[in-house]
C-alpha cells in the first residue's frame, strides 16, 4: 500500500555517504535536524513511542566503507561499528577473548533484530546493554571528529555523553578492545614472585537484570571481570554496571578499595555497602533508582562470593 501525501512529505530523507568525511559533512549541513543511524532499531523504538522525534534527515552509516569488518589489530580486536550484534554473537575470537562482550550481545532484543542492529549504534546510544561488558574490558572507541580519526577510551567517550551537542555529532568508526595485558605477571616477575601467576584465577561474569531476557529494558546490567591469587586476594578486577536509561560507569573507586584484599565476608559487606553509594544511576518506569542501586550491589555481590567459595 503506497504512502499518502501526508505521510510522504514527514518521511525523512535517507542519505547514503560513502566515507566518514562524507557523512561528517552531511551533519554539519543539517545540525539537529540529522541523526546517524546504523541498523536503526533502538532508534525506531524510540520514534514509535514518542521518546523522540523523527529528524528530517537520516544518515545511513551502512555504506561508509570498512565499518563492518572485525579484524585483530596490533594490540586488539577491532570491531567495525556498523559490525552487526549477531555477528558479534557468532565471532570465535570474541567469545574466546571477550566472552562478557559475546554474553551482552545474545541478552539484545530478538535474534532477528540482532541481524540488523550494530555494535556500534548501541555503543553510541550512550545506554546500550553492550556497554557494561566493554567497559569492563577497558575498550576503545575510535571516532571521526571532521579533521581526522580518534581513539579514545570508552569510559571518556560516556563522561562526554551529557553535553548533547557535541555527542549527537560525533561519529563513531569502530570499537577496540585490547587483548588480555600482562601487567599482571610483569609486576610479579618485578617481585620475584612468578610461581603464583600459574595458580591465579580469572573469574568474569555477565547479567542483564529485566523483566525478561531479551528485548526488554534492562533494569541493571553488570560485568564483574578480575583475577583472585592462590591465597584469595583479589589481584585485578574492573566492576561497570548500566541499566535503563543509566549511562554505564565503572566503579573505579570501589576498585581501587578492595584491590589486594582477601575475598572474605567483610569484603563483601563493604561492597554491598558502597555500590548504592557510587553507582549513579536514573529511575523510569520500570524500577526506581534504590532498587536498582540495590539490584546491582547484589548482582556484584553473588558473582564475588562464588568466588570465594570456589
Amino acid at each position: 500500500m503506497g504512502m499518502n501525501v501526508q505521510e510522504t512529505m514527514a518521511s525523512p530523507l535517507v542519505w547514503h555517504p560513502q566515507t566518514a568525511a562524507e557523512a561528517w559533512q552531511l551533519k554539519q549541513t543539517y545540525a539537529a535536524d540529522s541523526i546517524y543511524i546504523s541498523g536503526g532499531t533502538l532508534l525506531r523504538t524510540h520514534w514509535e513511542s514518542g521518546i523522540a522525534a523523527m529528524p528530517k534527515h537520516l544518515i545511513d552509516l551502512s555504506a561508509v566503507r570498512g565499518l563492518n569488518e572485525m579484524r585483530i589489530g596490533e594490540t586488539g580486536l577491532l570491531i567495525g561499528g556498523q559490525t552487526s550484534l549477531q555477528a558479534c554473537r557468532t565471532n570465535t575470537l570474541l567469545q574466546r577473548h571477550f566472552p562478557l562482550v559475546s554474553e551482552a550481545t545474545r541478552t539484545i532484543a530478538a535474534p532477528s533484530v540482532r541481524q540488523l542492529a550494530t555494535l556500534g549504534g548501541n555503543v553510541a546510544s550512550n545506554i546500550g546493554d553492550s556497554i557494561a561488558a566493554l567497559l569492563a574490558y577497558e575498550a576503545e572507541v575510535l571516532w571521526y571528529n571532521g579533521v581526522t580519526e580518534q581513539l579514545a577510551p570508552l569510559s571518556e567517550w560516556l563522561s562526554a555523553a551529557s553535553d548533547q551537542g557535541r555527542s549527537n555529532e560525533r561519529l563513531l568508526l569502530s570499537i577496540q578492545l585490547p587483548f588480555e595485558s600482562t601487567e599482571e605477571e610483569a609486576a610479579r616477575d618485578a617481585d620475584d614472585r612468578t610461581d603464583s601467576i600459574s595458580k591465579m584465577k580469572r573469574f568474569g561474569a555477565y547479567h542483564k537484570i529485566g523483566r525478561r531476557e531479551a528485548f526488554t529494558p534492562s533494569v541493571v546490567t553488570a560485568a564483574i571481570k578480575g583475577a583472585i591469587s592462590n591465597n584469595g586476594n583479589l589481584e585485578h578486577i574492573r566492576i561497570a554496571l548500566g541499566g535503563g536509561q543509566t549511562i554505564p560507569q565503572r566503579l573505579e573507586q570501589l576498585e581501587m578499595e578492595i584491590v589486594g584484599a582477601a575475598v572474605d565476608a567483610k569484603l563483601l559487606q563493604h561492597v554491598y555497602d558502597r555500590i548504592p553509594e557510587l553507582y549513579e544511576t536514573r529511575e523510569d518506569l520500570f524500577a526506581s533508582a534504590a532498587y536498582r542501586k540495590a539490584t546491582a550491589a547484589n548482582v556484584i555481590v553473588a558473582e564475588l562470593w562464588k568466588v570465594a567459595r570456589h
